[in-house]
C-alpha cells in the first residue's frame, strides 16, 4: 500500500535530549492504564485474501450505517497539505484518504463491519469478468456515472486515465498497470508515450468497443488486476478536462464530494459533488454535507485539540494523525474519551534505507542495522499504541510472514547491540565515517533522528542529520541521484500479498526517479526471483516464496533495516459518529462518518 506520509506538523524544534526522549517513550503505553493496543494477532486476521464481489454486491446504495443523520460540516486536521491531488500521482496515506472522497474507478474496497474487505465494481458492474485465468479482464460501466461537471464517463474516460499513466509526468502513482499491461521494470514508459499527441495503446492491450465496455489484455495472467483497480491511483480522469500537469492542483471529482476552495499550505473545503449518485456506489456514503480539512496541526496539537473537545473539535476527526506520545496517557487514562477513538493494526513498516550507491559496504550496513534503537523510535511515534518492534522487512499483515525470521536479532536486542555493531564498525574500518541521515521535518520524525544520530554515534560513526520537508520528503529520497546515505520510510501491503510489498521495494528494473525502490537495490537474484515469484498462481504456495525473498534480502543484502511496525490510534470529537477502523486506508473510514447533530 502506499507510504506513510507526515504524521505530525513541520517545523517543530526539538528540545530534549535524546535520554530524555527515550524516558518520555517509555512512560507511555504502560503506567496506570492497561495496555489495550492491537497485537500480532489482530495483524494475522488482515492477511486474507480480498474477496471478489459479484453484481449484485456491486449495487448502491451502501448499506445505511445505524443511527447515521445528514448535515453539518465534518472538520479534519491534518499536519501538512497533500503532495498530490491528481489521482494518477497518488501514493502516500493522506491523499489516498482525501482520493476516496472525490475519486472512483473500475473497482473499489468496500469493507463490512468486521473489516473484511471486498472487491466490488465501483463505476464497473461488477469487480470483473475473466474467463482465460486473468489474461483477459472484461469491464463494463455502470449507467449515469457523471463527473462534477455532468459528463456521463464512458470507456474513452477510462481508456484515457490508463494511457495518461505512461505521460513522462506522472511519476509518483503506482505502477502495477502499466507494467502489467507494456513490460515489467521502466520498460513500460518505451512501449507507449501517452495520449496527449494522439496516438492511443494498441485494441490489443486494452480495447474499449463501446462506450460501455473495457477490456484489458495481459500476456501473462493478472488475477490481481481488480484489486489493483481498486487504489487510488487507478481511478478515473475525465478525458475532456485533463489538464495535465496543472490537473494536479484542481482535478475533476467523480465521487460524493468535489473541492470548493483550496489554498494551498493552508487548507482545503469540499462540498457536495450534486452529480454523485449514492444509488451507483456500494461503498460511499456522504452524510455530511462537506469537509473543511486543515493543515498545520501536528499530533500532539491534534490530540490536545480533539481530547478538549470544545467548539469545531467536537465535529473533528484525523486523517492520518495519531494520538500523540506525550497525550497518551491522558486519552488512555479517560474512558470517556476512549470511546472516541479507533485501533488497528498497519500495514507499514519503516525500514531504514542504505542508498546503496553510497554505502556498499555490507559490514557497515549490518552495523547501522544492529544499532538501531527500534524500541525507542517506535515509541516516539506512539508508543504501544502506535507501533512495536519490526524483525523483518515483511509485516504481520501480509501472508508469508514468520515472527521466527529475525536475522538482527530484534527480539533479544529490540534497543540494539551497541557491542556488535561496533565491532563491525572496526573490522570494515569505518570508524568516523561521515554518515548522512535526512528526516522528515515533523516533530515526531526530529524526536527520531535524535534517537538515531545518538545511536549511530556509540558505535564509532559520524551521524549528520538532514531534515527534509515532510511534504515533499518522499519525492526528494525518491531521486536517484539524492545526497543521503541513509533515510527511513514507512511501506505497506497494497493488498494482502507480497506482490505488493517486494516488487515496488525492490525491484532492480524498477529503479527511477519516484521509484519506491528508495534503496536503489538491483541484484540480479532477487530480479528473477520476483518475475518467477509473480507467475505463482497458488497463494500459498506464493506466500512461502516471498517470504523465502524476504530472507535472502535481509541477510544476503541487507539494503533496508527493519525498525517498526505500525499500529493505529486515533481520537474524534464527541459529535462524531460513524468512526471505524478501514483496512483499506489503514485509518478512520472517512466514507461512513456523520455528525450526530
Amino acid at each position: 500500500m502506499s507510504i506513510i506520509r507526515s504524521r505530525t506538523a513541520q517545523a517543530a524544534v526539538v528540545a530534549a535530549t535524546a535520554g530524555a526522549l527515550v524516558l518520555t517513550g517509555c512512560s507511555d503505553g504502560g503506567g496506570s492504564a492497561k495496555d489495550k493496543s492491537k497485537s500480532k494477532k489482530d495483524a494475522a486476521a488482515q492477511s486474507v485474501a480480498v474477496k471478489l464481489g459479484t453484481a449484485a454486491d456491486s449495487k448502491g446504495p451502501a448499506a445505511e450505517v445505524p443511527g447515521a443523520k445528514t448535515g453539518g460540516t465534518m472538520k479534519v486536521y491534518n499536519a501538512t497539505d497533500f503532495s498530490h491531488l491528481d489521482p494518477g500521482q497518488i501514493y502516500v496515506s493522506d491523499a489516498g484518504m482525501l482520493g476516496k472522497l472525490l475519486f472512483r474507478g473500475l473497482t473499489t474496497n468496500k469493507e463490512d463491519a468486521k473489516g473484511n474487505q471486498t472487491v466490488v465494481g465501483d463505476i464497473a458492474t461488477d469487480s470483473g469478468q475473466t474467463t482465460d485465468g486473468g489474461k483477459t479482464w472484461k469491464y463494463t460501466l455502470k449507467d449515469g456515472i457523471k463527473d462534477e461537471n455532468g459528463h456521463v464517463i464512458d470507456s474513452a474516460d477510462v481508456r484515457h486515465s490508463v494511457e495518461r499513466l505512461y505521460d513522462p509526468f506522472i511519476t509518483d502513482g503506482p505502477s502495477y498497470l502499466q507494467q502489467w499491461l507494456s513490460g515489467s521494470g521502466t520498460t513500460y514508459r518505451k512501449a507507449y508515450a501517452g495520449p496527449f499527441k494522439g496516438k492511443h495503446l494498441p485494441d490489443s492491450v486494452l480495447e474499449t468497443p463501446d462506450k460501455k465496455t473495457v477490456i484489458f489484455k495481459f500476456k501473462t495472467a493478472q488475477p490481481d488486476l481488480p484489486q489493483a483497480l481498486a487504489m487510488v491511483g487507478y481511478s478515473v480522469v475525465p478525458k475532456e478536462t485533463d489538464t495535465k500537469e496543472k490537473y494536479d492542483k484542481k482535478p475533476v471529482a467523480v465521487g460524493p464530494y468535489k473541492i470548493g476552495e483550496y489554498k494551498p499550505g493552508k487548507g482545503m473545503k469540499l462540498v457536495r459533488n450534486e452529480n454523485w449518485d449514492p444509488k451507483t456506489d456500494a461503498m460511499r456514503h456522504a452524510y455530511v454535507d462537506g469537509f473543511d480539512i486543515e493543515y498545520n496541526h501536528n499530533d500532539d496539537d491534534q490530540t490536545k485539540t480533539l481530547l478538549a473537545d470544545r467548539g469545531d473539535a467536537k465535529d473533528a476527526v484525523m486523517f492520518t494523525g495519531q494520538v500523540s506520545t506525550s497525550q497518551l496517557q491522558k486519552v488512555v487514562g479517560n474512558a470517556a474519551a476512549m470511546k472516541r477513538t479507533i485501533q488497528g493494526y498497519a500495514p507499514y513498516v519503516w525500514q531504514m534505507n542504505f542508498n546503496l550507491d553510497r554505502i556498499k559496504d555490507k559490514k557497515i550496513r549490518d552495523a547501522i542495522t544492529l544499532a538501531m534503537p527500534a524500541t525507542a523510535v517506535y515509541k516516539a511515534d506512539g508508543g504501544a499504541y502506535g507501533g512495536e518492534v519490526a524483525n523483518s522487512l515483511m509485516s504481520p499483515t501480509t501472508p508469508g510472514y514468520d515472527e521466527k525470521l529475525d536475522p538482527f536479532n530484534r527480539a533479544k536486542n529490540p534497543n540494539g547491540d551497541i557491542e556488535a555493531a561496533k565491532k563491525l564498525i572496526e573490522e570494515a574500518g569505518a570508524k568516523g565515517k561521515k554518515i548522512t541521515y535526512a528526516h522528515g521535518s515533523e516533530q515526531m520524525r526530529q524526536e527520531q533522528a535524535v534517537l538515531i544520530e545518538d545511536a549511530l554515534r556509540k558505535i564509532g560513526l559520524n551521524p549528520q542529520k538532514k531534515q527534509v520537508d515532510s511534504a515533499t520528503f518522499y519525492e526528494q529520497v525518491g531521486k536517484i541521484k539524492n545526497k543521503y546515505d541513509i533515510y527511513m520510510t514507512g511501506w505497506g501491503q497494497d493488498w494482502a500479498s507480497g506482490a505488493t510489498v517486494f516488487p515496488p521495494l525492490f525491484d532492480g528494473t524498477q529503479i527511477q526517479d519516484g521509484s519506491s525502490n528508495y534503496s536503489h537495490l538491483n541484484d540480479e537474484h532477487v530480479n528473477k526471483e520476483i518475475v518467477r515469484i509473480q507467475k505463482i498462481t497458488d497463494p500459498k504456495k506464493a506466500a512461502t516464496a516471498w517470504h523465502e525473498l524476504n530472507e535472502y534480502i535481509m541477510t544476503e543484502i541487507n539494503p533496508a533495516a527493519p525498525i517498526y511496525y505500525t499500529k493505529v490510534f486515533q481520537i474524534a470529537g464527541s459529535n462524531v459518529g460513524g468512526l471505524r477502523y478501514s483496512t483499506t486506508t489503514s485509518y478512520t473510514d472517512v466514507t461512513q462518518v456523520y455528525l450526530k447533530k
